[in-house]
Formats: C-alpha cells, structure tokens, sequence
C-alpha cells in the first residue's frame, strides 16, 4: 500500500524547493494533491474547450470536459457559443449523452425536462398541473461563467471574478498570433479530435510543451535514426537553433529556428508564404515564422500546442501543421489526451490533407512521437505512487540550464516579449511551470 502523505505537507515541501529548481515527486501522483487541482486549478484558470470552427452550423454541439466536469459546448441557433454544465437542473441527470452531433433541444432521459439549444428551460411535463408556478426562465442549464474567444480558440472559466480572457493569456498572446493568425484566415480544425487515456499525470504533458527539448534527442532517437524528423527541427540539444521562452504570465514557448537568413514557414506550402509576409503580423513575428522549424507552448493550466514542419511521410513532401492538444485530468496519474489538427484555412484541400497525414503520423495514438512520449510519463507516475519514494521524500530535478548550471545569459536583442535563453539546453519554461502551478496550489 501506498505511504500516505497529506497535500499541505507536498506542498511545503514544494514552496521551499521550487526555487531551487527542484519538486517533490509526489505532485504526479498524488489524491490530495489532485483533488486540490480540480478545486484551486480547474475551477479558476480558463480552460480551453474548443474551436469555433468545430461548430459551423447553429445547434451544432460537442461534449467537453472542464476538470472532471461534463459541458456541451454549442452553438445556438441564434449563432452565439455557449458552454453549458451537463446536468439537468431537475434532479441532476447527464443531459446530453452523445458526443457530437446537431439539434433544436436536448431532452433529460429522467423526467423529460426539455431545453433549447441556447440552454433555456421550454419543457416540462405536467406543468400545468404540477408545476403551475414554476418559472421556466430560472431553470434552464447552468453556463460557464465566463466564455470567450482567442483566434478562434474558445476558452471558459468557472470562476465569475476571474480575470478577462486576454488579461489571463497576458504577454503569450503575442505567440499565440504567430500560430493562430499569420494569415488572414487564421487556422481551422481539420477531422475530429483523437482522445486516448494514458496512465500519467496531466502536468508531464503540459510541462514538456512548454519547452522540454533535450527529451527530444533520447526519447524519439529511433525517429532520428530512421530520418523521420531531421536533427535540427528535433532540437539538437546546445545548439544553436533553439530558443525556450518564458516570463510570460505564466506560460511558456519553445522555437526551434533555422539560423541566419534561412527560410522554413514550418512547413507551410511555398504558395502561402507571401500570405504570411504580408499578413497581419509583427515584422519580428514574421521572421520567426519565416525561420521557424518547430514552435511549441503551454497555456497555463492544460493547453498545448506544436506547430510542427519537415515531417517525413512516405516520400511525400515535408508538411507543416499545428496540433493542440488538452491535457485532461482523470484521476491521480490518469489522463485523457485530446489532440486537434489544424491547418490555414487558405491552404489547398490537398495541402490540407497532406497536413492532417503529417499530423497523425506524428502526434496522434499511433504517431511516433506520442508513442515514445507517453511510455517515459507513465513511468514518471509509476514513480511517484511509489511508497519507497514518499517516504525517502524524493525531488526531481528542474535545474538544467539554471544559474551556475550553464553560462547561458537571456537574449538582450529578443523582439518579442518575456526571456528568451539562445539554447535547447535548459528547462526555463519547466521551472515557470511549477512556479505558476504552485501559486495556484497555495494562493488566497
């Protein structure tokens, strides 16, 4: 069994090694630890749901969770997004059962309280003899109180004083645009998003987007063997091309650039490059993109993404795309990975296909870098139930590219906002990380 220790004592230990670029093991797996998530993270930070473009049509909806919870995310006939608890204000029953599909009403299978697509309460049985003063208007489905849109990313947030989406995104946004909004048209989902259940906690996945680059020549070695990915868009550890990104309101970014005057759009077809030079970015923005090999980032708590170039696929030719992903919470050491693929909405229906190919030979259940990825994490929460570990009070090491570790200054010519450090070789953006999810874990 289990060495049991309580989330305060985890959490003092936390607060005075953090700093020091270490955590305790415990954090990955961990029931008090993940119960105070869902109570100080989940139901706080805004949380991504989905892309507007997912719901083209009024009634379409989708099931998404926030936490452990259930909510339709919809588009009502009045054209206007919501996201919806799922739970009928009757007796409390799941309201909506399918995960996708489109329509008018959603009918409780309990007692038939029935509601509109815009969540409103219009039907309930034996009303007029039962119900006579019932006012329908004060029973219709509990929204997120907050809703908002990014680029077409919709996030909510369950706490009503929260903080304006934009306030909370913060200085991010600036890398945000370069994914989102180098073109006119900005990005749409193509296909479905893939969902499958890893034995690992929901933070390795979040931490490692934010800028983990020296997995990437250990993990994923066969991919580089096999010339699947090439050396400098996996990130060769010291060298030159890579840049991790951080003091960013608590959110982080990896770049992976070709050096000079080299030119790579990640991945992007030739015939949409002028688009992005003559887009609506920064000119700083639109070098890096014209340089850029390989972007990834964490949103704080559990949105990621990797825009990724120069992926391999049986002699096609080398395709850019972006995936996001949500690392959702199941239980300590237990999460659900969501994975969307994107493309510019201006690009070509082959190109789109050819993006959504490379999106699932990589980053997808059966792509070979999630493979490899989700083996190591598992490990991870495998050690931190251990009791041997509890008891010993075991740390894990945060400390590559700190002070006194490297020689590493920040880049004092960055053009965009936070601290850029020129090297693959650190784990900055790690350290932000834990920095911020431990204010959230202790904070009033």
């Amino acid at each position: 069994m289990t060495l049991t220790t309580s989330a305060e004592s985890i959490l003092e230990r936390a607060r005075r090694d953090v700093e020091d670029g270490l955590v305790p093991a415990e954090i990955f797996n961990d029931r008090g630890i993940y119960e105070r998530e869902l109570g100080r993270i989940f139901t706080r930070c805004w949380v991504f749901v989905g892309h507007e473009s997912e719901l083209p049509d009024p009634g379409d909806y989708r099931l998404r969770r926030i936490g452990e919870d259930s909510f339709i995310f919809l588009r009502g006939d009045d054209g206007v997004i919501r996201v919806l608890l799922n739970s009928c204000r009757h007796r409390g029953s799941t309201i909506c059962r399918l995960e996708v599909g489109n329509t008018a009403t959603f009918r409780c299978p309990y007692h038939a309280w029935t509601y509109d697509n815009r969540g409103e309460l219009v039907g309930v049985p034996s009303r007029t003899t039962a119900y006579r003063q019932l006012d329908l208007a004060e029973w219709g489905l509990v929204p997120a109180p907050k809703v908002d849109r990014y680029h077409g990313l919709v996030f909510a947030c369950l706490d009503p004083d929260g903080p304006a989406l934009e306030a909370y995104l913060g200085r991010f946004r600036w890398y945000l645009d370069m994914q989102l909004a180098a073109t006119e048209g900005g990005m749409e989902v193509l296909g479905e998003p893939h969902r499958w259940r890893v034995p690992a906690d929901w933070k390795s996945g979040a931490e490692n987007f934010t800028g983990d680059s020296s997995h990437t020549q250990m993990t994923h070695r066969s991919i580089l063997t096999l010339g699947l990915a090439d050396e400098a868009t996996a990130g060769r550890v010291g060298g030159a091309n890579g840049v991790h990104v951080n003091d960013l309101d608590g959110h982080a970014i990896s770049l992976r650039l070709l050096a000079g005057t080299g030119e790579a759009f990640l991945g992007y077809p030739r015939e949409l490059w002028p688009a992005i030079e003559n887009g609506p970015l920064a000119p700083g923005q639109i070098d890096l993109l014209r340089r850029g090999l390989v972007h990834d980032g964490t949103v704080f708590p559990n949105f990621s993404f990797i825009h990724f170039g120069g992926v391999i696929d049986s002699g096609r030719p080398a395709s850019g795309f972006l995936s996001m992903r949500v690392w959702q919470p199941l239980g300590p050491g237990e999460m659900e990975v969501w994975s969307w693929m994107l493309a510019p909405r201006e690009a070509s229906a082959e190109y789109k296909e050819l993006a959504y190919r490379a999106g699932m030979t990589t980053f997808s259940p059966s792509g070979h870098f999630e493979q490899d990825d989700t083996i190591v994490w598992s490990g991870i929460a495998r050690s931190a139930r251990s009791t041997f570990v509890r008891k010993q009070g075991i740390r894990f090491n945060y400390q590559m590219g700190m002070a006194g570790m490297a020689d590493t200054a920040p880049m004092p010519d960055w053009p965009g906002p936070g601290r850029a450090w020129p090297s693959n070789a650190g784990e900055s953006g790690l350290r932000a990380f834990h920095h911020r999810w431990l204010e959230q874990m202790v904070g009033p």
